[in-house]
């Protein structure tokens, strides 16, 4: 190789060193910890007496993950006890809006401290050993109980271990386990419901913690609809009934308050994170017999008003308030949460009802003051001062203001007290709404450090591939172009929400511009529109595959739901997917058989063997995961008994035995490879079987339902192999194909798309590592599938390269080129558009998709892979080079 294309392979080198250099700075800059008041809070010394006194002294709060509001109200529900103590008045119903993120540990925060958490959580999330998110500094009501009685309050807490990691040494008696653990609907709930009736008899604890994970592990496996999902909710409902006897039975329980809660909701896919209206509207629930002196009982169950909102809506950060002073304890330091106003008449005294607000009030105001101390709180401002248009600063002071010029004239009694209680109440609202939108604390130096780098690799890889054969035709034009184009499409939410209408509408232009190109080179015509020639069959079979694929799976935020092969065609005809699914995993033993028997010299009898021995066992724990997670898809097919059946094979350790065999079989080819003597056949058999035994274990990693995409990807890849392509069109295609594949497998920019159900697949317990790449092959299984198909596709003869080009190389140039682009375009975007309306819901999670998009599949796969197999198969010599 020449001195000039090792000194641009360098620089190329370099570049891609710079990616996540670049991601991990701006990151730091972009999801920064929000600061937050340390320590404990205490009551403000007010004129107007103690604080009212508490109406309950004990809590138990159950939280059941993914209690979409539909679950509880709805008249399909299986909360028939919840429901009749709603119309009996012993339970207060609300739906609680969830902000985005709406994932577990940024909502757990959410519900304690009555703060708005940072949206870094949604890594610290999926990071389980996590301890950094940890609220032990933080004021919670929980720190608050445990400071009660002279700092002797216990808590006790059952279920997500998401609570022991935020809150460290602070139960007095605890049994966590792993929220990740998304294959198991029984255990996980078992697990807690078996210390309730001891915990229920004991009298030894202010608050009982109990959250249950497996109706949202329902959601995650086989979405809301599941047949599992009403008998899940009657289970937890029958939880409610056993909690509520016990507290009209037990004399030390009788002023306990039962608070009965989701975390979040989900979407009609059975997973959340996102924004969608199902994903932020969970149910939320007071009960108690107390509860009745102020509630004559409400229609139960009912219609939702519009999305999913029942009752009266309020924000999930309202609930530390509230019980702040239900339990008789200051509301929490950071707290931007409003005590609910149905509680008030709890308190006959209007002075009680008047404290609870104020106190609440001057808790926000001072976040306020902390935030905007530069705004006039102290009533010196005119009346008509405030009502000129002002800054949402200006607007709260002189709210504020108003509030102190009627409590120094009227005070919290008499016949003012209306007026003040309204006042109070639409200062607390307005407060939370400013300061719950106010920007994040960005690091603007780092933000543009960031941008700065991703800018310097993007200047390396233009460097590298500067004067590069594959970008100086028609090609490189076409792909230039939809780079640039991709790039402007960053700066819209829209666009961004619905990114695969691009990439579904820039792979049908492709497929016309290389059927056209194709057209011209095989009848050397001028015409640019002529589609005679032996290319046009294929062209027009590729472009029927490719808008199968769009129709399988409806994603993104418009369409999301809407009829789709999977969920309307599948479910109608399920006879047919398992034709499907056997044809794929069909096809699958056949290439190993024939490999085996040729390439490593086995014999047939050998290959047929080891195809079998590979091939059928994957194909039985395909059958015995669907028959756990959804099993109306294989009643049609073998019956309930035939359920039954497949649902007692033990999945961890079959899954475990299919990755070591292909481990196995892996080694066993690449062994080999050193051992065979023959030419450049031999060679590029190995590349063939690597990549079938690669497509078995993505099978393995995804739900049944998508596996016959492979069938339309094996006939994509034959048709392009026939095609002969030249090596851009083989990147480009690759690309377009790899993108596509994502979104066609029901994956968007939004968290709730994330899959976990496949992430445990041969794990017995949570595995940083091990669920990572689980989680990562099972949610990018279609890219990887095109990322390692570049080596099948490649001519032998390729005529566009400089005799000192390396294909691969020139293969990565093109994407690294790619990358760079978009993660430019995406860190100008979120730093652009920092105070957009949509930049936690829409923006945030795009850059959290781009750093997987540049470190997960980018370097790993493509590079690390492709590059490990590259050198594997004898490098450039494999392709037609000496």
């Amino acid at each position: 190789m020449g001195t000039r294309w090792r000194t641009r392979n360098i620089m190329l080198a370099i570049a891609n060193v710079l990616v996540p250099v670049a991601a991990l700075i701006f990151a730091t800059g972009f999801f920064p910890y929000k600061p937050f008041v340390p320590g404990l809070a205490a009551y403000h010394v007010l004129e107007y007496g103690e604080p009212p006194i508490p109406q309950f002294d004990k809590v138990i709060f159950m939280v059941v993950d993914a209690l979409r509001s539909d679950f509880v109200y709805s008249h399909s529900s299986g909360f028939r006890f919840t429901q009749s103590l709603i119309r009996s008045g012993q339970a207060l119903p609300f739906t609680a809006h969830a902000t985005s993120p709406t994932i577990t540990m940024p909502r757990v925060k959410a519900i304690t401290t009555g703060s708005i958490p940072s949206f870094l959580d949604v890594i610290l999330n999926f990071a389980e050993s996590d301890t950094t998110s940890t609220l032990a500094n933080q004021d919670t009501w929980l720190a608050q109980i445990k400071n009660k009685r002279d700092g002797n309050g216990k808590l006790v807490m059952y279920g997500d271990d998401t609570w022991l990691k935020l809150f460290p040494n602070t139960f007095e008696r605890s049994d966590g386990t792993s929220s990740f653990f998304v294959s198991d609907f029984t255990e996980v709930d078992n697990n807690v419901t078996r210390h309730v009736p001891h915990e229920l008899r004991a009298d030894d604890w202010d608050a009982l913690i109990l959250h249950y994970l497996g109706l949202d592990h329902i959601g995650h496996k086989a979405g809301p609809l599941s047949p599992n999902m009403v008998p899940k909710q009657q289970e937890m409902d029958g939880i409610v009934h056993e909690i509520y006897e016990a507290m009209n039975t037990f004399s030390h329980l009788n002023s306990t308050l039962l608070v009965l809660c989701g975390d979040h909701g989900m979407n009609e896919g059975g997973n959340h994170g996102g924004s969608a209206p199902g994903e932020t509207s969970p149910a939320l629930v007071f009960i108690s017999p107390k509860l009745k002196t102020i509630s004559s009982g409400k229609e139960s169950p009912t219609l939702a008003r519009r999305d999913y909102d029942y009752y009266e809506k309020i924000e999930q950060s309202d609930i530390a308030p509230t019980l702040a002073g239900l339990l008789g304890f200051p509301v929490p330091l950071n707290n931007l949460g409003v005590f609910i106003q149905d509680f008030l008449s709890l308190w006959n005294d209007s002075t009680d009802q008047g404290q609870l607000l104020l106190r609440n009030a001057l808790q926000i105001l001072d976040i306020v003051k902390a935030t905007l101390p530069n705004e006039q709180y102290n009533g010196l401002t005119s009346k008509a001062d405030c009502d000129d248009d002002s800054s949402p600063g200006a607007e709260l002071a002189c709210m504020w203001q108003e509030i102190d010029r009627d409590l120094k004239t009227g005070g919290l009694a008499g016949p003012q007290n209306e007026v003040t209680l309204r006042l109070l109440f639409k200062f607390c609202r307005r407060a939370q709404d400013i300061m719950s939108s106010t920007a994040s604390n960005y690091d603007l130096s780092r933000l543009m450090a960031g941008i700065v780098v991703a800018i310097l690799s993007l200047i390396l890889t233009g460097l590298a591939a500067r004067n590069h054969s594959v970008l100086t035709n028609l090609d490189g034009a076409f792909f230039l172009l939809n780079i640039l184009l991709y790039g402007i499409m960053m700066f819209a939410s829209s666009y961004v929400e619905e990114e695969q209408h691009f990439w579904y509408w820039v792979m049908g232009g492709w497929l016309f511009y290389i059927s056209v190109r194709k057209a011209q080179k095989e009848l050397s015509v001028s015409p640019p529109f002529s589609f005679e020639g032996d290319s046009a069959p294929e062209f027009l079979i590729l472009l029927a595959l490719h808008r199968i694929t769009q129709r399988w799976n409806q994603t993104g935020q418009k369409l999301a739901g809407a009829p789709d092969i999977v969920h309307s065609f599948w479910k109608q005809y399920p006879m047919l997917l398992w034709c499907f699914v056997a044809l794929t995993y069909f096809q699958a033993m056949t290439r190993i058989g024939n490999h085996v028997s040729h390439y490593l010299k086995a014999g047939t009898l050998v290959g047929s063997a080891c195809a079998v021995a590979l091939c059928v066992p994957a194909f039985i724990f395909k059958l015995a995961f669907t028959a756990s997670d959804a099993p109306e898809l294989l009643v049609p097919l073998m019956g309930e008994g035939g359920v039954a059946l497949f649902q007692g094979l033990p999945l961890v350790s079959t899954a475990r035995m299919i990755f070591f065999l292909i481990a196995s079989e892996i080694v066993w080819a690449c062994a080999s490879r050193f051992y065979i003597k023959t030419e450049r056949i031999a060679k590029r058999d190995l590349i063939t079987i690597l990549h079938t035994l690669l497509t078995l274990f993505l099978l393995t990693q995804t739900r049944a339902t998508n596996i016959p995409l492979f069938v339309i990807f094996q006939n994509q890849e034959f048709i392009l192999t026939a095609l002969a392509l030249t090596p851009t069109q083989i990147s480009v295609s690759t690309l377009l194909l790899g993108y596509t594949s994502f979104f066609a497998f029901g994956n968007s920019n939004a968290i709730s798309s994330i899959d976990l159900s496949n992430a445990y697949n041969g794990v017995s317990g949570y595995n940083v590592l091990a669920v990572g790449v689980l989680l990562f092959a099972s949610n990018w299984a279609g890219p990887i599938y095109w990322s390692e198909m570049e080596h099948l596709v490649v001519p032998t003869k390729v005529e566009q390269l400089h005799e000192d080009e390396s294909p691969f190389f020139s293969h990565i140039a093109l994407l690294t080129l790619f990358v760079t682009v978009s993660l430019v375009a995406v860190m100008v975007a979120c730093t652009a558009l920092r105070t957009h309306l949509f930049i936690w819901t829409v923006f945030s999670p795009k850059y959290l998709y781009t750093m997987a998009w540049s470190i997960g599949f980018h370097l790993l796969v493509t590079v690390g892979m492709g590059g490990a197999l590259w050198l594997v198969c004898g490098g450039s010599e494999n392709y037609g080079f000496s």
